[in-house]
């Protein structure tokens, strides 16, 4: 069953989160973030013999960026329940959620491209990325030189009102800098970056 997490789902999905994050997948996530974010998160539970117990198996978290981008982060699916399934249900409950609240972009970072283009991710030149994305990044021990792969699906078209066509958008959507020996380097200037109208994505070279 994927439901979205409550306050007591907290200890268990930090260590399915953590648990992940010592192989490098993921951020760790401390509890005072996870109670902070609780309403960010979607779960996987299921029932054990008795019927009655619950237990979390898998995690999603979705996170709203700014009016025109959201990200679906911190996907993780236990090592004994994995190839059931979990994280496509978890992930379009994380899309289905973007659509209620109006987000017409969903981006991720990840390993798993295959996985995603399951379900309508492309991938997406780093270029378009709002630099806030990156305030994450900072906490990350790859964050001189990210090697995931940076995903996007459109839900909906970009109003000119908050994409690159506003008069300021000179000013107020600022270039990420060029990749660095095969990796990126995590901008210093933390904002809200650009987001252009789709018309195709580029692929990473």
């Amino acid at each position: 069953m994927i439901r979205q997490a409550t306050v007591g789902d907290v200890p268990r999905l930090g260590k399915i989160i953590n648990d992940c994050a010592e192989y490098g997948l993921m951020l760790h996530r401390s509890p005072t973030f996870l109670y902070e974010h609780v309403r960010d998160f979607y779960v996987a539970a299921e029932k054990l013999d008795d019927g009655l117990t619950e237990i979390i198996v898998g995690v999603c978290g979705l996170r709203v960026i700014w009016a025109n981008w959201a990200e679906v982060y911190a996907l993780a699916v236990t090592p004994d329940q994995r190839g059931k399934g979990l994280g496509g249900q978890l992930v379009e409950a994380a899309v289905n959620q973007a659509r209620n609240l109006g987000v017409p972009q969903l981006m991720t970072l990840t390993y798993e491209q295959n996985f995603f283009e399951k379900f309508g991710f492309e991938i997406l030149d780093r270029q378009r990325l709002p630099l806030k994305i990156w305030s994450e990044c900072i906490r990350c021990s790859k964050n001189q030189a990210c090697d995931e792969i940076a995903m996007a699906r459109i839900l909906a078209d970009v109003p000119d009102s908050i994409g690159p066509n506003r008069t300021d958008a000179a000013t107020t959507y600022p270039k990420i800098p060029p990749p660095t020996n095969g990796g990126y380097i995590v901008p210093t200037v933390l904002t809200v970056g650009r987001s252009n109208k789709r018309q195709k994505m580029d692929e990473v070279t």
